[in-house]
């Protein structure tokens, strides 16, 4: 479970009627981007003229990428993006904390999936072990798709945190976690090939996903909108993947779990420090007779409450040095200092 942080101040956009776009161009471009995204599963099958525009990786990606971006440009505008490097030093504390919490949480998932999938269909797990076709399709030139891993990572998240994502944060601030659940389930759905390629299994693979969408929303959400960190995060975790899938397993784990531990460890940072300003405050300490000089400071009991108002004080522990008492003089030397009783007092006695 993800520990609850003070949620951020939110910062509310003047204007927001002429800097965004109506919702009916949001969803126009948003329906232009899905399409656009999952095409390169069924257009080359239904139309063989067209096969030859995804076969080439160019124009692949100026389908499955270009059109989104060009779509939500024309339609949308870039008002939503418009914090994308914002606050870069927190922001980068935010986006590692929140991938780190959230890459935890998948794997405590993956674990009871695993056990569920034992008990319940245990040659599912089999299909595991088949070839991710991305993968395969890298084979061939590894180090360029690690590199080009983080160009795609700055695109994915600009599409989907940037416009998908962030065009409510600021129209729907308080609804915030709502958007970012659907946004992330879609950023999930549109990787048609894990559900072709693992069938059965396909459920690990898309809980993965999903909750790796979670995770930078919240990052993005308490950056205040940065998508400098996330592009990078969302690049180094498909770095890994493809230099374990084809150069090292060795090195690509300890990459992705490198940054997973990196992440916890500014999270428990944040926790620890939102902890302590949330601490009471220690009592004052009493350090000797009133007056008087400690060179060391050394501490010894609390100061008793202050009496309440109107009434004089009792009770409270004292220290007598040479008659006076807690810094007041005997009784015998009161006159002699100005300590007149009052008219009262002399009655009384």
């Amino acid at each position: 479970m993800v520990p609850a942080f003070p949620e951020p101040p939110v910062r509310e956009d003047p204007l927001p009627g002429r800097d965004f776009a109506p919702t009916d161009r949001y969803l126009l471009a948003l329906l232009i981007t899905v399409l656009a995204i999952v095409s390169q599963y069924f257009v080359p099958e239904l139309l063989p003229a067209l096969r030859p525009v995804y076969a080439h990786e160019v124009s692949a990606l100026l389908v499955v990428y270009g059109l989104p971006i060009a779509a939500f440009a024309l339609l949308v505008g870039v008002a939503p993006l418009r914090r994308w490097r914002a606050n870069l030093p927190s922001s980068s504390v935010e986006g590692l904390r929140w991938y780190g919490l959230f890459s935890l949480l998948t794997l405590i998932v993956l674990f009871i999936l695993g056990v569920l999938y034992e008990l319940l269909d245990p040659s599912a797990l089999a299909l595991l072990t088949r070839p991710n076709p991305v993968l395969a399709g890298a084979a061939s030139d590894p180090w360029f798709w690690i590199a080009f891993s983080f160009v795609i990572g700055a695109v994915e998240e600009t599409i989907f945190r940037g416009w998908v994502f962030g065009y409510w944060l600021t129209r729907a601030p308080s609804d915030w976690k709502l958007h970012a659940l659907w946004t992330s389930a879609l950023f999930a759905g549109v990787h048609l090939y894990y559900g072709v390629t693992y069938l059965a299994a396909a459920p690990l693979q898309y809980s993965t996903l999903f909750l790796a969408g979670l995770g930078f929303a919240y990052a993005v959400r308490y950056s205040g909108g940065c998508l400098v960190i996330v592009a990078l995060l969302h690049g180094a975790d498909d770095a890994s993947a493809f230099l374990a899938g084809t150069v090292s397993p060795v090195a690509g784990d300890a990459l992705h779990y490198g940054l997973i531990l990196l992440g916890l460890l500014f999270a428990l940072i944040v926790y620890l420090r939102e902890q302590a300003k949330l601490a009471p405050p220690s009592p004052p300490y009493f350090t000797g007779a009133p007056g008087s000089f400690d060179p060391f400071g050394t501490p010894g009991f609390p100061l008793p409450p202050p009496p309440p108002p109107g009434l004089p004080p009792t009770d409270g522990p004292t220290k007598e040095v040479m008659g006076w008492v807690d810094g007041e003089p005997p009784p015998s030397r009161r006159l002699r200092r100005g300590h007149l009783p009052t008219f009262q007092f002399l009655r009384g006695n």
